[in-house]
């Protein structure tokens, strides 16, 4: 797959890159991508849920009344779970809801996100950001020179920079990640991908490697 590499102003450079196949022209598998999609939610779910029982709410602990010749129910302590301020039954306990998914599923999530994105032409390659101090509104004027300001953005950086991240913190619906900590999820969940020709790079010198 060749992409034309853009400047800051959106415009074409005359360079290009060849992006691999094996990456971002496979045939996507919509269930992997669901099961990895899951997971990371799942992850980000606190799981710190929790009730008290009868044996961890306040009150006595003596029989209200004999347990006989009342004409009422039978009844044990005021913790009991019938009566307000007793404890809950078969209330939730804290545990985690994350579950384990093989890398190979999760690789294969991500490479078939990534040839939605490719097939959508939502893949952009831009000339690398120097950026010498964090700049909000430099950062801004770059989205609207690659026409996606008023879209949800990620930007693919090959290192951290602290100076795009600082700069995109601010930016509504505009997130920068590595390439190495980028998800299914934020992929799927971003309208466009803006990657750095040095990001685009990595997956060109890793084909070449791959082939010797």
């Amino acid at each position: 797959m060749q992409v034309d590499v853009l400047n800051i102003q959106g415009q074409k450079t005359g360079r290009t890159v060849e992006l691999p196949d094996e990456v971002f022209g496979v045939e996507p598998n919509d269930h992997v991508i669901y099961l990895a999609v899951k997971q990371y939610l799942a992850a980000r779910r606190a799981g710190t849920h929790k009730v008290k029982t009868r044996a961890e709410v306040q009150g006595a602990s003596r029989k209200l009344h004999k347990q006989k010749g009342t004409g009422g129910a039978r009844k044990g302590n005021i913790r009991n779970p019938l009566y307000k301020g007793g404890g809950t039954i078969f209330g939730p306990k804290p545990h985690k809801y994350d579950f384990k998914l093989n890398r190979k599923v999760k690789d294969l999530a991500k490479i078939s996100a990534l040839s939605y994105k490719a097939k959508d032409a939502a893949i952009l390659v831009v000339e690398d950001l120097a950026m010498e101090t964090p700049k909000t509104k430099q950062l801004v004027d770059v989205l609207k020179g690659l026409n996606v300001a008023d879209k949800k953005s990620i930007i693919v950086l090959p290192e951290y920079n602290d100076n795009v991240y600082l700069s995109t913190r601010n930016v509504p619906n505009v997130t920068s990640t590595l390439l190495a900590d980028i998800n299914t999820y934020e992929i799927m969940n971003a309208d466009v991908l803006v990657i750095t020709e040095s990001t685009a790079n990595i997956f060109v010198d890793n084909e070449v490697a791959a082939e010797a």
